[in-house]
């Protein structure tokens, strides 16, 4: 017979912890979506625009306003300090703190860190956009608004699927620690900082890093693991004092615009082929592997020549184009500012920034000696960001498949990125924890352009695979260190 203080212990148990269960979780996000869309629409509100130094202010009102989101759900907040940053000017502007918070830490789980941004790209009304840009809008289901996909709504629905364990007193499947910046669209000034300073104190216990700021490449689910790197270049000719005019001095003078061209044209061929010798050597191969990977993705070659609006592609079928998106390097011509280029090399695994460095510049410079041209060239390398590729056979990526397949009851497409996430890289290397990047965002959202977007459908069911997926990684076997 039992007595009444272990019944009462079992009741306590019974009545305070509850085992994860998918459908209760479900109904409880579905029965919220118009509190998250209100969420969304307030975050788009605040014009966190990280590019526009008078949008300061904004900034650091978004990233408090973040804070006390994970505040009011319990969490250890802290608003972590990253210094200042210079201005062209000379002076000095205060960067927006980073949000770090803590829920759970009991060490016989795992600890997941989810890393976002908070910040956004600009926009305007009169740069095309069919709504204004911080009021969300709402049109046949899609929610329209500067942020609204990159990256708001992914952060609010991790914050959501917290929220949702908490809410049904499930106790949370693993630990769960954020990350969340405000600088991420102008190169996250001051996190490598953070993170090299925190290596050992907040990441210390972090066995697994989410990142959710891309997106599918279809309408099918799907889980990154990889990114390209990026060396971008600006190479300058310096010639004559002055301007000179073109009917006084044309004829006699070697026109430094002349020059520029000319060593532009030395990059690529018109075929797409990169000149610059040893690039292309560094590449690895395409495995038969990863051929099949690609031909089992969903993609439509002509939908994507639609997209974009061109007749033609360099390539026609569809393992061609995605390989040349994602795992070769490419020369992209920027611009030109007087008699300064602007060009860029994705890079991709077993290329490093330095070696593409002294071979562009070499390379350049003996194109230019054989002008015999009077003008100097000066190329430099303005930034070096290093690709990231992960194991999609990792027990992390493996949680990730179980998870879509349980909330979209189908396999997700397993996709590499054309551009570049180099926090991805910086979390490797200094915290040595493994990476999945786990999108939401449509492959329609439009980031970066206008009338960004975010539908309802991908930031609810997005919830719902966020819960899944903590659920997911806590059946990965705990290894003793």
């Amino acid at each position: 017979q039992m007595t009444f203080p272990l019944v009462l212990s079992i009741l306590l148990v019974t009545t305070t912890v509850r085992a994860f269960q998918y459908t209760d979780l479900a109904q409880y996000i579905d029965s919220h979506e118009e509190e998250y869309v209100e969420a969304l629409r307030d975050w788009v509100a605040i014009e966190s625009d990280s590019a526009n130094v008078l949008k300061r202010p904004d900034l650091h009102r978004m990233m408090e306003a973040t804070a006390q989101k994970l505040r009011q759900m319990g969490g250890a907040v802290e608003l972590v300090d990253i210094g200042e940053q210079e201005l062209p000017d000379g002076q000095t502007l205060a960067l927006p703190k980073v949000v770090s918070a803590q829920f759970g830490n009991d060490t016989r789980k795992h600890t997941v860190c989810v890393y976002g941004h908070v910040d956004v790209q600009p926009a305007k009304k009169e740069d095309g956009w069919a709504t204004d840009p911080y009021n969300l809008t709402d049109i046949n289901g899609n929610l329209y608004g500067r942020g609204a996909s990159d990256n708001k709504a992914p952060v609010l629905a991790w914050i959501h699927a917290v929220e949702a364990y908490q809410a049904l007193n499930m106790e949370l499947p693993v630990n769960v620690k954020f990350v969340i910046e405000g600088m991420e669209e102008t190169g996250s000034n001051g996190l490598d900082v953070m993170i090299v300073a925190q290596r050992d104190t907040f990441f210390s216990d972090v066995d697994y890093i989410i990142i959710s700021d891309c997106g599918w490449l279809s309408r099918r689910p799907a889980l990154t693991y990889g990114t390209r790197g990026n060396c971008y270049f600006t190479a300058e000719v310096q010639g004559p004092k002055q301007d000179l005019h073109s009917g006084v001095y044309g004829g006699v003078v070697i026109e430094p615009m002349t020059d520029l061209i000319g060593i532009l044209d030395s990059l690529i061929s018109p075929s797409g082929t990169i000149l610059v010798p040893g690039i292309r050597e560094a590449v690895a191969p395409l495995s038969d592997e990863e051929w099949k990977m690609y031909q089992d993705i969903q993609f439509d070659v002509d939908s994507y020549k639609n997209k974009i609006g061109v007749d033609q592609l360099m390539y026609n079928n569809k393992v061609d184009v995605l390989a040349h998106l994602w795992r070769y390097p490419t020369v992209s011509i920027h611009g030109i500012e007087g008699v300064t280029a602007k060009f860029s090399i994705r890079q991709v695994p077993n290329m490093d920034p330095q070696v593409v460095k002294n071979q562009v510049t070499d390379y350049l410079h003996s194109v230019f000696a054989k002008r015999k041209s009077p003008n100097k060239l000066k190329v430099t390398m303005v930034i070096g960001a290093k690709p990231w590729l992960a194991d999609t056979e990792h027990p992390l990526y493996e949680a990730g498949k179980a998870a879509v397949k349980r909330v979209f009851d189908t396999d997700p497409d397993l996709i590499r990125e054309g551009g570049t996430i180099p926090i991805a890289k910086t979390f490797q290397d200094v915290t040595g924890k493994d990476i999945i990047m786990m999108p939401i965002g449509g492959f329609d959202d439009g980031l970066h352009s206008q009338n960004e977007k975010m539908s309802r459908y991908n930031y609810i069911e997005g919830t719902k695979l966020f819960v899944t997926f903590l659920d997911e990684v806590s059946k990965i076997k705990k290894t003793s260190v």
